[in-house]
């Protein structure tokens, strides 16, 4: 497996911005597809954004127009700019990674082990 190093969390208020980052451990693989999810008690994993290698990016609904995904190839590291902070946004932000070992390999799937955003005044 692959670990994925994530960074950028903390408490914010309402209106506020933060940016997380996230970067592989190892580089010796292929990169289909990274981003975000997040995740609050007694509800399932909602999508946050995500980006493939080729620059695709995708949105959860109730993100659009305030979150950026983009990715910085040279480092192989995804960030995640969050502006317009609400509290609903306060969840446990996990980094997702979809890649394979080789080009004939079967696609796997890597997860951090997530950063806590607070979004409160």
């Amino acid at each position: 497996q692959v670990q994925l190093v994530e960074s950028g969390g903390g408490l914010v208020q309402p209106g506020g911005s933060l940016r997380l980052s996230c970067a592989p451990s190892v580089s010796r693989f292929l990169t289909n597809a990274m981003g975000w999810y997040r995740q609050t008690p007694g509800k399932q994993r909602e999508l946050v954004a995500t980006i493939t290698s080729g620059g695709t990016t995708n949105y959860g609904d109730s993100v659009k127009g305030r979150f950026t995904i983009s990715r910085d190839n040279a480092k192989n590291t995804v960030y995640l700019q969050m502006d317009s902070l609400k509290p609903e946004d306060t969840a446990v932000y996990s980094c997702y990674l979809n890649f394979k070992r080789s080009i004939m390999s079967a696609p796997q799937v890597s997860w951090g082990q997530g950063t806590q955003v607070t979004v409160s005044s």
